[in-house]
């Protein structure tokens, strides 16, 4: 090959790395194109814009079909996530009162009525004296104390009463009038209590009492006489077969008046054990018989 003038010449590109600018001949001839080279860039670079937007396109395609799998997947067969298929219906499960236990309806015996006990001599068989009645030396009633004074135990109920009690007490069946007095300062009180064989007589025997059917006051054991003559406050109730009588007046002799509400007071008090007691008598026998 000559390198002569008029010789072959390499052509050179400004965008290949490997050409050769010329520096010999004619400037002029010589001078690129610069159209042509501006026209063939920005062809190159159109082709990579639209390599770059094609990629992009598949990119998404992808994902697309990702997403697609992934909820085709969750919405097709379960037996490949380990998912039971082969449940039951829901209306052949059992249900949960199906495995209650259930227990045959039991009853258990009513209570045992503690007036029943108190209230016929065949039923009424626990040990009764005027000391197991009245225990102790003294009494608390609420905040007030009363001392015990002499008991008197009769199976001649007459001898213990007077005025119209007697009578009543007789006509009635009394069998027994136990007594008691309780003193409080300078008032004394006596509790009579009246055993008959039923209910019913000691019933009859509270209605057929009057104002003049009292018991007679029981003194002695440091208890001066008291009610012998003077007006003192009496009660009279019943409670199974028993029938209870309370008489309350000073121990100095002084008649009681609506005015004396000390004796009232004490003479309710006692009248209220009285009734407390005959109760617990009841009460202790029901025990008793429902436990054997």
């Amino acid at each position: 090959m000559s390198f002569g003038q008029g010789g072959p010449q390499s052509q050179w590109d400004p965008w290949k790395p490997q050409s050769q600018q010329p520096w010999g001949g004619n400037v002029d001839d010589e001078t690129p194109d610069w159209a042509a080279l501006a026209d063939r860039a920005e062809t190159r670079n159109r082709r990579k814009r639209l390599l770059l937007i094609g990629g992009g396109a598949v990119a998404t395609i992808a994902v697309g079909t990702a997403v697609a799998m992934a909820v085709m997947s969750a919405n097709g067969d379960d037996t490949a996530s380990g998912k039971p298929t082969n449940l039951p219906a829901s209306g052949s499960l059992p249900s949960a009162g199906a495995t209650s236990p259930s227990f045959a309806p039991t009853s258990a015996p009513p209570p045992l009525d503690p007036k029943e006990f108190i209230s016929s001599k065949a039923k009424d068989t626990a040990p009764l004296s005027a000391e197991l009645l009245f225990p102790g030396t003294q009494l608390t009633m609420g905040s007030t104390v009363y001392k015990k004074g002499p008991t008197a135990d009769t199976t001649n109920c007459a001898s213990a009463a007077q005025s119209t009690l007697p009578k009543v007490l007789t006509a009635n069946g009394c069998t027994r009038l136990m007594r008691v007095t309780y003193t409080k300062d300078d008032v004394a009180v006596t509790v009579g209590v009246a055993v008959f064989d039923s209910e019913a007589q000691a019933e009859k025997a509270k209605t057929q009492a009057d104002t003049k059917s009292i018991i007679k006051s029981l003194s002695g054991k440091g208890v001066k006489p008291f009610c012998d003559g003077a007006v003192c406050r009496t009660t009279t109730n019943a409670y199974g077969r028993y029938a209870y009588f309370t008489i309350a007046g000073f121990t100095n002799g002084t008649d009681v008046t609506t005015k004396d509400t000390k004796v009232f007071s004490i003479g309710d008090d006692l009248a209220e054990f009285a009734f407390r007691q005959i109760g617990r008598r009841g009460e202790a026998q029901a025990s008793a018989a429902a436990q054997n």
